[in-house]
């Protein structure tokens, strides 16, 4: 497959899982109030949940408004070294699967980076604890400014949801639940990617550790037989 045709794929790929992320992340947040939702196909384990987060995938946190920002300029970094990455082996063949790999990755950063570089700009507060729904283009101007926008999720399966028996340790008595995060569509980019690689594309990354281990060796420089004859004159 030809370097254009791979470019074109990677491309599509990327921009068709972007715009699916935001449509619906734009429809659950000017459409819900925080905490709503619905059962998917009824079922009462899989639901659609609207929740915000200012911190990493599945919900975690990072420090404040101070981690906030940190994050969001590592989200940056990591974006380019990714295109930068993803560029490289495409020019040097890659197998397709491999460049999906990192593309899928690539699509979920960029989708969460959307969220928190953008959405305190153009949407309102959405109200936690009072009810109401979030507009985009308000009046009085966003919420937060560039780079601190918070993170749309709605995917939540709590597949599990029990009390533990009491004569388990340390948890004994308490509710159980699995899986709790709530996520969305680039989270699960992110996830797929980074499972491809593990799984399927383990060798891509001990082959670059011994192209690095050998670039490092050929850069130290040994003595010539003419310099050690040199040296025995001497």
């Amino acid at each position: 497959m030809s370097i254009a045709k791979k470019s074109w794929i990677v491309a599509i790929v990327v921009f068709s899982i972007l715009v699916i992320d935001q449509i619906l992340k734009i429809y659950i947040k000017t459409n819900f109030e925080y905490g709503g939702g619905f059962d998917i196909m009824g079922f009462s384990w899989a639901k659609i949940h609207f929740v915000e987060n200012e911190g990493m995938a599945f919900g975690m946190t990072f420090g404040g408004s101070t981690g906030k920002l940190i994050l969001s300029l590592f989200r940056l970094v990591m974006i380019s070294v990714l295109i930068f990455l993803i560029y490289r082996i495409i020019r040097a063949g890659a197998k397709l699967s491999l460049i999906l790999s990192f593309a899928l990755i690539l699509t979920g950063a960029l989708g969460n980076m959307i969220d928190s570089a953008f959405y305190g700009l153009i949407f309102s507060e959405t109200p936690m604890y009072h009810g109401g729904i979030a507009t985009m283009f308000p009046e009085g101007g966003g919420y937060a400014p560039f780079l601190y926008g918070k993170v749309v999720d709605m995917f939540y399966f709590p597949m599990i949801d029990t009390v533990l028996p009491e004569w388990i340790p340390f948890m004994g008595g308490e509710r159980f639940r699995f899986f709790q995060p709530v996520f969305n569509i680039a989270d699960s980019m992110i996830t797929i990617g980074t499972l491809s690689l593990l799984l399927f594309h383990r060798k891509f990354f001990t082959e670059e550790s011994k192209k690095t281990e050998q670039g490092s060796v050929s850069d130290v420089q040994t003595p010539s037989q003419e310099d050690q004859q040199n040296e025995e004159k001497l």
